[in-house]
């Protein structure tokens, strides 16, 4: 039963950073594919890490549980890093995006 759940948790995650890497090829500017790379690759890369927690031995669960945490912490952090150094490059956003919550900050 462990090894099935774990499958599935490894299969999920599978499909979280294969979407996240599809929205990094096909998205339009900077941001949104930032947006995708953090939200589904750090979704996928911890489903997959659960499925080892879940079927591994000790070790490796301990490992996979202090990765779950790094990326939970680093991944949102370095996104928001780029994005930011994104604006003062001054890379524009698509030119059909809604909202630019920097611009009204400027202002």
């Amino acid at each position: 039963m462990r090894e099935l759940i774990s499958s599935i948790s490894m299969v999920i995650g599978g499909l979280f950073n294969l979407f996240g890497c599809i929205g990094l090829v096909r998205l339009p500017d900077v941001y949104n594919r930032l947006q995708a790379s953090t939200k589904c690759v750090t979704l996928g890369t911890c489903f997959i890490l659960i499925g080892v927690i879940i079927s591994g031995p000790i070790s490796a669960s301990l490992k996979s549980f202090l990765c779950i945490i790094f990326i939970l912490i680093t991944a949102p952090t370095s996104a928001h890093a780029l994005s930011r150094a994104s604006i003062k490059a001054g890379i524009s956003l698509w030119e059909k995006s809604v909202v630019n919550k920097m611009e009204e900050e400027k202002k």
